[in-house]
């Protein structure tokens, strides 16, 4: 009978000091990138898992304007066309974005290089929060 007082205790304690957490907004997200590369980068798609967006042309070291997407997360599918070729990023699956955070209601920028010309790679190198939305 104790056992059951005590366990029922631990239980009624354990609801009441339970606080509820917040969680981060999933966004709207405004995201530029930045071409960190000495090459120009054509068809630069990205693709947050929150929208896809195709930012045209991007010169050397060039910033893109923001574009809007519902979500964005650290990490992206980045893809570009450079001197023909076709390069991106290691694909993100839909089941990576369940660890992932959200980056919330902001702007941001997505600095990205290429990692490995022979394989074709861009690797997105920083993350900056610009400001939040307006």
């Amino acid at each position: 009978m104790k056992r059951i007082i005590i366990l029922s205790a631990i239980i009624l304690i354990s609801f009441v000091s339970c606080k509820k957490t917040e969680k981060t907004p999933e966004g709207p997200t405004d995201i530029r990138v930045t071409n960190l590369s000495d090459v120009v980068m054509t068809d630069l798609t990205v693709n947050t898992s929150g929208g896809e967006f195709n930012y045209g042309t991007l010169n050397p070291g060039s910033t893109s304007e923001y574009h809007r997407f519902d979500k964005a997360y650290p990490k992206a599918n980045i893809s570009a066309t450079i001197n023909g070729q076709k390069f991106k990023t290691d694909s993100v699956k839909a089941s990576d974005y369940l660890y992932y955070q959200y980056l919330g209601p902001m702007q941001a920028t997505y600095k990205i290089y290429i990692k490995n010309a022979a394989q074709k790679q861009l690797e997105i190198s920083d993350v900056v929060p610009e400001a939040p939305l307006k």
